[in-house]
């Protein structure tokens, strides 16, 4: 095992802690699941009391106190009749659940800690005093239906970090303050990007500055898919049920579309835009001479996430993809895989962010034949290896339609976020009969490449303002030059001239002409987080120069007002 395999059964051994410790503080409590998950763990508890934030630390110390009791975790196999009874007559009425969809098992594994006894495959640590009891928290408690299902009862969730040391969990609890003093939903409003309204929940509204960096990561993106031969295109947002039928979304997706009737017709607002790319590709045959085709489009779709699960940026209903879908033959996949890598990278650099690569492999409910699939993800390993990429495995994490490059990337403050996929997929275009004329004058269906590189314009936004804090890059700040006379009596006429100079080489440029002293308008402007803020007196208007004050810096830089437009145009267009 890796050090994360090991990490994540402390992890889960830590839940079993927790749920012995809930155990003696509620015996009549009532248990369903306690996984391990991304920096720690939590389990769900049906309780005689709802918990308040003072009951985290008495159970805390009481998982200290069993730590140090050094108690074994004792695996059992058992048949699972004899399970059935066990929990049965402890009313454990979440774990009767889970056994009786069982039912083909003839024997279940339970784990006993203390008092505690749970139904759970493993595997855990030998002994509870393994754990360094400084390397955990109780975080929070929340409401959680059981099985995440809102018919089901509302159970109650206890959230914990855990590490493997207590060194781990201070840098983790230091990187939580910084988190949240980037948190996109707080800066988002100070900087009057976006807001949300509960008359529209998981839509952002976007104001003229959000707008801008929209705009300009729209046209950044756009350019460099023209560059590598996409052609743009644009298709409806809302189709009849049939189109989702063939694309099986109906079958599989139905719960997350929002469907409506129309004269007497099913229509679904789209969840993807996959179905309507493949339309247009059907609008005459297509020819081995014209793959690949590769359709860029800014997808708009609509997913109906559940309410408690909508966050900021990070997860919305309403999504804009900057989508790609590529029709190829089969022995393009490897050329085409490496042209988009080189547009991943591409992308990413600007930020100065390092993307991390990871190839997700063939699932166990796969479709389709085993030597396609073979086929296909050596295609993936040679594209990888001769852009001389290093990548992860994903063993078995492919879709059932083909296996993938999932693409994350690690912001500012150490947070993993999974952004770009390149998807091969070998199912849609054999469920809508598409075809193309090979050489041979014989008809074969194409290959289809899924890619979307930012993911959703609104994700990936949320994380750039996170990853930056706000900071952003020169070219897509919304407000690139602030001017501010020191008498805004005196001084406006040259700062007027100044601004109609940078505004004409579209500098965007705003003027501070409030009353307030030149110190308090630097100190708003550096609120504002503006890239650059110019000092304009009585000596810039004598030297027809402009003092230049560079965001988080004191240093104030005379310059020409020429040199300074030179300047900050040859930043905008190196994206500096």
């Amino acid at each position: 095992m890796n050090e994360q395999e090991k990490l994540e059964i402390k992890r889960h051994s830590l839940a079993h802690i927790l749920a012995t410790a809930v155990l003696e503080m509620f015996p009549e409590a009532k248990f369903g699941v306690g996984p391990a998950i991304e920096n720690g763990f939590y389990y769900d508890f049906d309780l005689p009391r709802t918990l308040i934030p003072e009951d985290l630390p008495i159970l805390e110390k009481k998982m200290k106190e069993i730590i140090k009791q050094n108690l074994p975790f004792e695996r059992e196999e058992i048949k699972r009749e004899k399970a059935l009874e066990l929990f049965e007559k402890a009313g454990q009425i979440y774990k009767v659940e889970i056994l009786g969809e069982e039912a083909n098992e003839e024997k279940v594994t339970v784990y006993r800690t203390g008092s505690f006894v749970d139904l759970c495959r493993g595997p855990h640590i030998d002994s509870t005093g393994e754990i360094d009891f400084t390397s955990f928290k109780l975080t929070k408690t929340s409401a959680a239906y059981w099985r995440g299902d809102e018919k089901n009862k509302m159970l109650q969730r206890i959230y914990a970090v855990a590490f493997e040391n207590k060194t781990q969990l201070k840098e983790y609890e230091a990187q939580l303050i910084e988190a949240e003093k980037r948190d996109h939903k707080k800066l988002g409003r100070e900087l009057d990007l976006f807001s949300f309204h509960p008359e529209a929940p998981g839509s952002a509204f976007w104001h003229p500055r959000g707008m801008i960096i929209w705009n300009e990561l729209e046209k950044f993106g756009k350019s460099i898919r023209k560059k590598y031969g996409s052609v743009e295109i644009q298709t409806p947002q809302l189709a009849k049920k049939v189109l989702w039928e063939t694309s099986g979304h109906w079958d599989h997706y139905q719960e997350d579309m929002f469907s409506f009737k129309v004269e007497n017709e099913t229509y679904c607002l789209k969840p993807m835009d996959c179905p309507f790319n493949i339309k247009i590709y059907q609008t005459k045959q297509r020819s081995y001479k014209e793959l690949p085709i590769r359709y860029t489009e800014i997808g708009r779709v609509m997913r109906n996430e559940k309410s408690g699960q909508l966050n900021g940026l990070f997860r919305v209903r309403a999504i804009t993809q900057d989508d790609s879908h590529i029709l190829l033959m089969e022995n393009q996949i490897e050329e085409e895989i490496r042209t988009l890598l080189k547009m991943v990278k591409e992308y990413f650099n600007v930020f100065d962010i390092k993307p991390e690569f990871f190839l997700s492999t063939r699932p166990d409910d796969f479709m389709g034949e085993t030597s396609t699939w073979e086929k296909a993800e050596k295609d993936l390993r040679d594209a990888l290896a001769k852009e001389n990429i290093e990548y992860g495995l994903k063993d078995k994490d492919g879709a059932f339609y083909g296996p993938k490059i999932d693409i994350n990337i690690k912001d500012a403050i150490g947070r993993s976020w999974q952004l770009a996929t390149i998807q091969l997929d070998f199912q849609l275009p054999g469920r809508f009969d598409m075809e193309y004329i090979d050489a041979d004058g014989g008809k074969k269906t194409p290959v289809m490449i899924h890619a979307a590189i930012f993911g959703s314009l609104e994700r990936f936004i949320g994380i750039l303002i996170e990853h930056t804090g706000g900071n952003f890059p020169l070219w897509i700040s919304p407000v690139q030059v602030k001017l501010l006379p020191v008498s805004s009596e005196k001084h406006i006429g040259y700062t007027q001239k100044i601004f109609d100079i940078l505004a004409n080489e579209d500098i965007r440029v705003e003027i501070d002409d409030s009353n307030e002293s030149i110190g308090k308008k630097i100190r708003e402007a550096e609120k504002e987080k503006i890239p650059y803020m110019l000092v304009l007196g009585d000596k810039e208007i004598e030297d027809g120069a402009v003092a230049v004050r560079s965001k988080g810096s004191r240093d104030i830089v005379a310059m020409k007002v020429e040199e300074f437009l030179q300047k900050i145009k040859g930043e905008v267009k190196n994206k500096k």
